[in-house]
């Protein structure tokens, strides 16, 4: 899985970059613009956008600003707030989730389309819940993952001198 999502991501990347690239050229050294151009990239660009947040949720590699952890002395004590980060994490994320499938279930109904090539959007908009459900899905095991490490017998014997 990890190569099959790495090849997708760089084809998706490649596609968004010669588009844009294509753009550049002919609008302003060439200054013919390619119409639908732009229209034609929300696909790649916004499958990119969302499978490579995808990916992060995934690798569990997302930027955050653990700055509770300086405060925190045992292991132990990060692995509780780990638990409570991926408890509100799932929380919001499942809550996002739901308007990403209302949102889907809106674009299906009416079935809207692109202004100018007549794109049916219904497959960007997918994106964004087939996203967001694959995200909750690694969050909730990371939850699994870190709750277990809690519940360990070696994290509640982990302490250190300060502690004892």
């Amino acid at each position: 899985m990890t190569r099959a999502f790495s090849i997708l991501l760089t084809v998706l990347i490649c596609l968004v970059a010669l588009g844009q690239f294509v753009q550049v050229i002919t609008r302003y050294v060439l200054e013919i613009p390619v119409m639908g151009l732009e229209e034609s990239l929300l696909y790649p660009t916004l499958w990119l956008y969302m499978l490579g947040a995808v990916n992060a949720s995934r690798e569990n590699t997302h930027i955050r600003a653990n700055v509770l952890e300086i405060f925190l002395s045992s292991e132990r004590q990060h692995q509780v707030l780990a638990v409570i980060g991926e408890v509100i994490s799932l929380a919001i994320g499942l809550w996002l989730t739901s308007w990403a499938w209302d949102f889907w279930k809106y674009s299906q109904r009416v079935w809207r389309e692109s202004p100018t090539l007549y794109l049916p959007t219904f497959y960007v908009d997918a994106a964004l819940f087939i996203g967001m459900a694959l995200m909750m899905i690694f969050t909730a095991l990371q939850l699994v993952q870190h709750i277990r490490a809690l519940l360990s017998p070696i994290a509640a014997n982990t302490s250190t001198p300060k502690e004892l």
